[in-house]
């Protein structure tokens, strides 16, 4: 089975000739865009600058890494371009809209309309089932077909027998794929995830990356990956690599 309902692939032809690219290339929209963007904190009267002054585009469709050590600012430029945070100086886009001073109320129904997130950590609801869990961001769209989605998403990621299984019966990879399921059930355009099999073995690692990738190529979802994984950077279109809150590279 499919995925529920993936967009449409573009109408664009492969371009085969160079100026056949060239026209491709000015077609293709950037549908996220970050304008010097600096986040600091406050502590103990000490400014601490988390991110520098940081531009950078993402194109509709592609699987961009991002890559750099502890505390170099990843998971932090992850939440100002999804809108989970907002920068202390600087602008951020999504499909040409400027989000950096929308109210939350705002930035919440663009969240559920356009993004999917993908958490080291799962951040599943442990009262609700893995269906349910599921179903919770096509609830809020109040998506009737909340529950069909969520059975097949289940049935492709080979869950479809631990639909009724709580988070604390599930394994960890298990409990990746649910999360990874509620990240995709609303079709979104983007994907943002942050070290998505930091937590799990080798195995099932790989096989949540190679799940999530599918479904990029399949529906042309635009990716951004926080990882210090230098075997999935290369499979990335892109890499930026981040260094005490500034783009060095990519």
């Amino acid at each position: 089975p499919d995925y529920p309902h993936p967009p449409p692939p573009p109408t664009t032809p492969r371009p085969w000739s160079s100026a056949a690219s060239d026209v491709y290339k000015r077609q293709v929209m950037n549908i996220i865009e970050a304008k010097q963007v600096t986040k600091t904190y406050t502590v103990e009267h000490r400014e601490i600058r988390v991110l520098d002054n940081v531009s950078l585009t993402v194109a509709e469709s592609e699987f961009l890494v991002v890559e750099g050590s502890s505390g170099s600012g990843k998971t932090t430029l992850l939440s100002l371009l999804s809108g989970l945070d907002k920068p202390t100086s600087g602008q951020v886009f999504l499909q040409k809209r400027d989000i950096t001073n929308k109210s939350e109320d705002d930035l919440a129904q663009l969240r559920k309309d356009m993004i999917g997130f993908v958490f080291q950590s799962f951040h599943l609801i442990p009262s609700l089932t893995a269906i349910e869990n599921i179903m919770f961001p096509a609830e809020l769209k109040r998506d009737p077909a909340a529950r069909e989605k969520a059975k097949i998403l289940l049935q492709r990621m080979g869950l479809d027998k631990r639909s009724g299984n709580y988070p604390h019966q599930l394994s960890g990879g298990e409990m990746q794929r649910v999360a990874m399921c509620r990240a995709l059930i609303n079709n979104p355009q983007i994907i943002f995830a942050d070290e998505p099999t930091g937590n799990l073995d080798s195995e099932n690692g790989r096989a949540i990356l190679d799940l999530l990738l599918e479904y990029q190529k399949e529906s042309r979802t635009t990716l951004v990956l926080v990882t210090h994984s230098i075997e999935i950077a290369k499979m990335a279109d892109r890499m930026i690599f981040l260094q005490d809150g500034r783009i060095v590279s990519g």
